[in-house]
């Protein structure tokens, strides 16, 4: 299995889907349309390409692109052939919404969970989305690059110095 072979199946299978790929690192990382996520998942499970695996599901805010601002990254694998594919989807802050993949994985339970605690993101179908991490009444998201990392009344450190 190739990063080749694997992109060719997602583009034949989905050609109005792929937005863009690259492989940083070697590792075949592709950004889907939002709303197509869960059929791609689901054919990159029951196909012959296997990946059973659910790695990881993350999400990440770029607040200097409105139409981009915040993404959810998939990680998938397929354990027999040790395949690893990206999967990343964005959307705009006022359409914080994509299909929860719980039906298709059970381990996407509390990964959907901790990511709609940290950033705000809402997962459709979700059985029981709320805070896992954070207090219920915390009132924000956390890792949203909204708020300052450090006490704005500290003098001894300031937000440059973790790279914003």
């Amino acid at each position: 299995m190739t990063n080749e072979f694997v992109l060719e199946a997602i583009t034949r299978e989905f050609p109005d889907s792929v937005i863009s790929s690259s492989e940083p690192y070697g590792m075949l990382t592709i950004e889907v349309k939002k709303e197509d996520i869960k059929k791609i998942i689901h054919y990159l499970r029951d196909s012959s390409l296997e990946f059973n695996f659910l790695t990881d599901i993350c999400g990440i805010h770029y607040p200097e692109f409105p139409e981009k601002e915040i993404g959810v990254i998939y990680h998938l694998h397929n354990m027999m052939a040790n395949f690893r594919l990206r999967l990343k989807i964005f959307m705009s802050r006022e359409n914080v919404e994509v299909d929860s993949l719980v039906e298709l994985f059970a381990g996407a339970n509390w990964m959907e969970r901790e990511t709609f605690d940290f950033y705000g993101i809402k997962f459709k179908g979700h059985p029981d989305l709320r805070a896992i991490l954070n207090m219920e009444d915390l009132g924000y998201h956390p890792m949203l690059k909204e708020y300052r990392l450090e006490d704005g009344t500290r003098t001894d450190k300031d937000d440059n110095m973790f790279g914003r």
